[in-house]
């Protein structure tokens, strides 16, 4: 959530600063503002409300300043408003600064400072910050770098910092702990941001700071130590795509963009991962230094959208496997005393690989002696440089706060990992071979699902002037209908709740009513006919039932039935789940919602 972006160098800071912001508004945010310095003084521009807002204030020809600092706010301590959004400065207007993350201990801080005779005129934990930070930088007879390392380790929580300062007006000092920044260079500038979205149309060459790192950025060079000052190697890494992947391309959203785009990015997570013999290669998974013989459970671990594909990783390996499986919301994990020893392994999904509540559980899991395995989506995130071991879905960019093929390639890279787990663990797998072979076929079956779009765009007119949905489904159908009631609410706005199918009748059935919309997913032949059971219940009380369905399974006396292509029923659910992204995506453009950037909601949730 939130966005930063800093720049210096021997051209104007203002175009880095807003085209950064740009790419960074799928973050999710409430106001947006930038700071420009020079050595005369500095100018700061906020507003309520979107970046557009930001821009009509702005005179692109008053702002030749060559150093600046922008930032995109999602409240967590103050309600939206001028007066909270960043940046935040001091007093006298010399010292600025943008953050990202959570102060735990600002209150404590707050009070140290207001009987010093320091003056707050914004509810944020932040503000705090430039006015600790101008508090030692007096103490300290205007060393700036020295107070910045003593104030970053007087802070508690996440953070990640970038000040501006008319004592030094050509530099930008950064610092990083557990929320995410990426720095990154030309011959005559350096630059950063809070993802590297905002850096791709200046370099695809990055540094990505890590956690306990202060960095000095200046036109002709880049300093980066720890909080003690102590110098810090740079492990420069290359971004593995181009400005052109993160825009829309003709479509009308980034969403729909990004839907089309799953055979791609199915294509390109599968590339390697199948040899010719029919044979799952996962090195990284081989090399973990897990004693498979005495490996007493695995637990899949996540937040939201990437939870739910824990749970389908979780029902496919535990039919392969005689180890324990669990799927656990990375938010609930560290309350739970999880069992946690050198006999466990932790599996960690994460599109971003910032989600705050996934990186705490790692920390937890290793600090016990657990093993630790990740699943994420970003070359160099937090969650991959914390685990033991990382595989990548190649999905690339995903702008859009609703995923879409950032959840279809974890399911198809956990379908691969369970596969490579059963063998490991001397289980079987029902159909191995079979769903090998159809993760080549999958990318194909994607184009042909993608085909029904009109029906699901003539579906979703059944959710115009409801406030209500409801989805069911078995086993792996399950994770799939939990998966499309958050895309349906998430963008669409409809009060959407998933159940297990045979728990319908036990309380929820009570709300189904006259045009109740109801989703049923039955790919699952051996329990589809209990689910058609379960849907005959809803009808009689006048629901309006919508279902989907594997090719050949016998189904009848429905009026809305649509019937996926031919694949191995352990996959199905990942062209389901296709469908179910289609159907919320109509139903919000029926209700002329803000398709990309939902109210209330971030891409990347980096705070607790």
């Amino acid at each position: 959530m939130c966005g930063i972006t800093g720049f210096t160098g021997k051209e104007s800071a203002l175009p880095f600063l807003l085209q950064g912001l740009e790419r960074l508004e799928y973050r999710g945010y409430d106001s947006a503002g930038i700071t420009l310095v020079d050595h005369e003084k500095m100018t700061t521009y906020k507003a309520k409300g979107k970046l557009a807002d930001l821009k009509k204030i702005i005179d692109p020809e008053a702002c030749p300043q060559c150093a600046g600092i922008g930032h995109t706010r999602w409240a967590t301590h103050g309600v939206p408003s001028q007066l909270n959004a960043h940046p935040h400065s001091n007093a006298d207007s010399t010292i600025s600064l943008v953050h990202n993350g959570i102060i735990e201990n600002y209150q404590k801080i707050k009070k140290d400072l207001l009987a010093r005779g320091y003056v707050f005129r914004s509810e944020t934990d932040s503000e705090v910050v430039v006015h600790l930070l101008d508090s030692w930088y007096r103490r300290l007879n205007g060393d700036m770098e020295e107070a910045l390392r003593h104030t970053v380790r007087e802070l508690e929580g996440s953070f990640a910092l970038c000040i501006v300062t008319t004592y030094i007006p050509d530099k930008v000092f950064v610092a990083k702990k557990e929320s995410p920044m990426v720095i990154g260079r030309t011959a005559d500038s350096s630059f950063c941001g809070s993802d590297a979205t905002a850096l791709i149309a200046y370099t695809k060459e990055v540094l990505v700071l890590e956690d306990g790192q202060i960095a000095v950025l200046s036109a002709d060079g880049i300093k980066v130590t720890d909080f003690d000052g102590n110098p810090a190697e740079q492990a420069w890494i290359s971004i593995p795509y181009d400005i052109e992947a993160a825009q829309k391309g003709g479509y009308d959203s980034y969403m729909m963009k990004e839907i089309h785009e799953q055979p791609r990015a199915v294509r390109e997570t599968l590339r390697g991962r199948l040899s010719p013999e029919g044979k799952i290669l996962m090195p990284e998974l081989d090399q973990l230094p897990v004693r498979w013989n005495e490996l007493k459970r695995i637990y899949f671990i996540a937040c939201g959208t990437a939870y739910h594909a824990c749970i389908y990783a979780k029902t496919l390996l535990q039919k392969a496997v005689h180890v324990t499986c669990i799927a656990e919301p990375a938010s609930e994990f560290r309350y739970e005393e999880p069992v946690l020893d050198r006999d466990t392994l932790c599996i960690f999904v994460s599109q971003s690989g910032e989600t705050a509540d996934t990186l705490a559980a790692v920390k937890l899991a290793k600090a016990e002696g657990a093993h630790t395995f990740a699943v994420t989506n970003v070359l160099g995130s937090s969650l991959a440089r914390a685990a033991d071991a990382t595989v990548y879905t190649c999905a690339g960019p995903e702008i859009a706060v609703a995923s879409t093929k950032a959840y279809t390639t974890q399911l198809v890279l956990l379908a691969c990992i369970d596969i490579r787990l059963s063998e490991l663990l001397g289980g079987r797998m029902p159909d191995k071979e079979r769903i090998i072979t159809d993760l080549n076929n999958l990318p194909a079956v994607l184009d042909r699902t993608l085909d029904m779009e009109p029906m699901m765009e003539r579906l979703a007119v059944l959710l115009q002037d409801q406030r209500d949905a409801y989805f069911i489904g078995r086993q792996l159908d399950y994770p799939t209908a939990l998966e499309g009631a958050l895309k349906l609410k998430e963008i669409s706005y409809i009060h959407a709740d998933a159940y297990y199918a045979g728990e319908l009748k036990h309380g929820p059935i009570a709300l189904i009513e006259k045009d109740t919309v109801v989703m049923a997913l039955a790919t699952q032949a051996e329990i589809a006919a209990k689910t058609f059971s379960n849907i005959q219940e809803t009808i009689a009380r006048g629901a309006r039932v919508i279902i989907i369905t594997g090719p050949d399974i016998p189904v009848s006396g429905f009026e809305n039935v649509l019937r996926l292509p031919e694949i191995a029923p352990q996959l199905i659910d990942i062209p389901a789940a296709v469908l179910l992204q289609q159907f919320a995506y109509f139903a919000a453009v029926n209700k002329g919602c803000d398709i990309d950037q939902p109210r209330n909601l971030a891409k990347s949730v980096t705070v607790e």
